[in-house]
């Protein structure tokens, strides 16, 4: 881990560069906190040996286990990542999966693991895989995703990349978010999840132009999300005459989406006169002669459960549904999170309309029901492991993690270097 006072020091001391591109900015605390990395990479290399040498282990534990159960496996071969080991067990023809799916307790104790996770099977490959925690984690930092030939090459051709981090393949992990095409988050206070939203807000801010997207920032908790209010005239989406950029009383989020249905609907009125089916449509039809400014829009809510305490809970439940339904094709895109999982908050309307889900660690197995229609989140280690849910696909995935320090000089930089004015959004209805 870094030491504090050195990431301070740097912070303090590290100068601002303008460049006209986006893509080229590297703002110079990520810049030296590389060099800084690079210096201590061999702790890294020191925790992957040290792993190594658990596998051999580990492996001839699994054999025993299974021999002892009379469950035949042809081989077993092992995948180091961030935060955990993959073991694959190729079994032998004729094994009962259930049967080694019902030994994970077992598997646990004889391992001495806090908690083993197992897929039977792992989807289109053959084999089961058991994912056991590493004794030691190396940790995945925010630069490793955003500087990467990988993470580029990925994000080349998608119109919202947004990165939830590294698999245990050790793979940088991409998404469209203009086509999942919204997102809903879950887990238990202190797991991850604000860090999750900044690290997507980071890579949004880093991959796009702020002409491009435009964000509305919805914080109940009013702490968590501030730290973004500096770049609020150039990358925020809001309402006329909205004193405060980042919103964190429900009247005022009321108001926010229902003038942000309003806004759809204005928009799916002009794809209509244009002859065109969505946003990207229209972008390609009127590349050099747009004739309405059409940025991307995304919605965050940081601490959705508090609504569900109000009185305004159905017509801003309603407001949200109804986004989520029809806001696709003309680029406007949610992400919603909270640390309360269960049913009166996460309802079934809202579960329908929201496919691609993440959850970090939460405390019981009717949690993880309720958020990935399946159990496995109440066994992650916390610290950023997570489950992502898209499509019947499940996928542990390590969040990357970056200072609260570094998002601050993130946002400096680009309050200096952007010019642009707010996006008005349509005036809500008086009766909202």
């Amino acid at each position: 881990m870094f030491k504090n006072f050195l990431i301070s020091n740097k912070i303090n001391n590290a100068p601002l560069r303008k460049t006209k591109e986006n893509k080229t900015i590297i703002p110079s605390i990520l810049s030296l906190r590389n060099s800084f990395i690079r210096k201590n990479h061999h702790d890294i290399d020191n925790i992957i040996s040290e792993i190594r040498k658990n596998i051999e282990n580990n492996k001839k534990k699994i054999v025993k286990i299974l021999d002892h159960h009379n469950l035949k496996i042809d081989k077993i071969k092992a995948n180091i990542g961030p935060t955990i080991t993959l073991y694959e067990i190729f079994p032998h023809i004729g094994t009962r999966i259930s049967k080694i799916k019902n030994l994970e307790n077992e598997i646990a104790l004889n391992l001495s693991a806090l908690s083993i996770r197992i897929i039977a099977p792992i989807p289109a490959k053959g084999t089961i895989g058991i994912e056991i925690p590493n004794h030691k984690r190396y940790p995945v930092y925010i630069e490793d995703v955003l500087f990467s030939e990988e993470s580029d090459k990925k994000s080349n051709e998608m119109e919202l990349p947004i990165s939830l981090g590294k698999t245990v393949f050790n793979e940088i992990f991409v998404l469209d978010l203009a086509k999942m095409p919204h997102l809903l988050i879950a887990g238990s206070t202190g797991q991850g999840k604000s860090v999750g939203l900044n690290a997507m807000i980071i890579f949004l801010l880093y991959k796009k132009k702020s002409k491009d997207i435009k964000f509305i920032l919805i914080d109940p908790k009013k702490v968590e999300l501030s730290i973004y209010k500096n770049i609020s005239k150039s990358y925020f989406a809001t309402l006329p005459n909205y004193k405060q950029p980042v919103i964190t009383n429900l009247h005022e989020a009321k108001n926010t989406l229902n003038s942000l249905c309003k806004e759809m609907d204005k928009r799916y009125d002009i794809l209509e006169k244009n002859k065109v089916r969505n946003i990207r449509e229209y972008h390609l039809k009127f590349k050099c002669k747009k004739k309405y400014d059409f940025p991307y829009i995304i919605v965050i809510i940081d601490e959705f459960a508090d609504f569900s305490l109000s009185f305004k809970k159905k017509e801003i439940e309603t407001y949200i549904i109804r986004l989520a339904q029809l806001s696709r094709a003309v680029g406007i895109h949610l992400i919603v999170s909270t640390q309360r999982p269960s049913v009166d908050v996460i309802t079934g309307l809202i579960k329908a309309n929201f496919p691609a889900r993440i959850s970090f660690r939460v405390s019981s197995k009717i949690d993880s029901r309720i958020i990935l229609d399946c159990t496995g989140a109440e066994n992650l280690i916390g610290n950023g492991d997570l489950l992502f849910s898209n499509k019947n696909e499940l996928i542990r995935l390590q969040c990357p993690f970056i200072e609260l320090s570094d998002i601050q000089k993130l946002v400096e930089f680009y309050n200096i270097n952007d010019e642009n004015e707010f996006f008005l959004l349509p005036e809500p209805d008086l009766d909202a």
